[in-house]
């Protein structure tokens, strides 16, 4: 590789690195396999740069790739005791962060391979198309993993949004707002768009 395709590739890593960690995360839900997933497809892409036509397209599909397998491997559903400990988070007073706290959370509770199938469609914008491209699977199944991964999305939330009042006798139930997911900005309008 000369110098004008090495400096090519270290621009290519600065701008990309901090998104494509991002979907590495939102795909397996560990920051460290995320790293992981990130600098392995990297160091891939290294050895091919001069050879890979679309780097953006190729690095994309090795991180959702190694994020999914890694998350997938026996040693990785070990959990710590430490993980038992609840979580402590604070109040976010414009309540974005907390949207995003609990979409993050119910996310979690998605299938990885679903998840995946989410990220790539609703916060990538991927097409049906470049998400079976990515995952390495045909566009069919990643309409049924859309959509068997929203419909694990829309219980998890409702059965977050469900609130018991109880004020003297009386017992009611009522929803919060739902969390916005997809380009339309609800869990229904992201299930449109499969």
């Amino acid at each position: 590789m000369d110098g004008d395709d090495e400096d090519g590739f270290r621009e290519f890593v600065r701008v990309r690195f901090d998104s494509l960690r991002t979907l590495a995360y939102l795909t397996c839900g560990d920051w460290q396999i995320a790293e992981d997933a990130v600098a392995g497809a990297m160091a891939r892409l290294y050895l091919r740069w001069e050879r890979v036509a679309s780097p953006d397209a190729y690095v994309r599909t090795m991180v959702v790739r190694a994020a999914v397998r890694e998350k997938r491997r026996p040693w990785r559903r070990e959990r710590s005791a430490g993980d038992l400990l609840p979580d402590v988070a604070g109040p976010d007073l414009s309540g974005d962060v907390d949207e995003r706290l609990r979409l993050r959370a119910a996310l979690q509770k998605v299938p990885p391979r679903q998840r995946a199938v989410l990220v790539l469609r609703f916060l990538e914008g991927l097409s049906v198309d470049e998400t079976a491209e990515v995952l390495g699977c045909r566009s069919g199944t990643v309409k049924s993993q859309c959509s068997r991964g929203l419909d694990t999305l829309r219980t998890v939330l409702a059965a977050e949004d469900i609130l018991i009042h109880t004020e003297g006798n009386d017992h009611g139930l009522s929803r919060p707002r739902r969390a916005g997911f997809g380009s339309a900005g609800t869990t229904a309008g992201a299930h449109q768009h499969r």
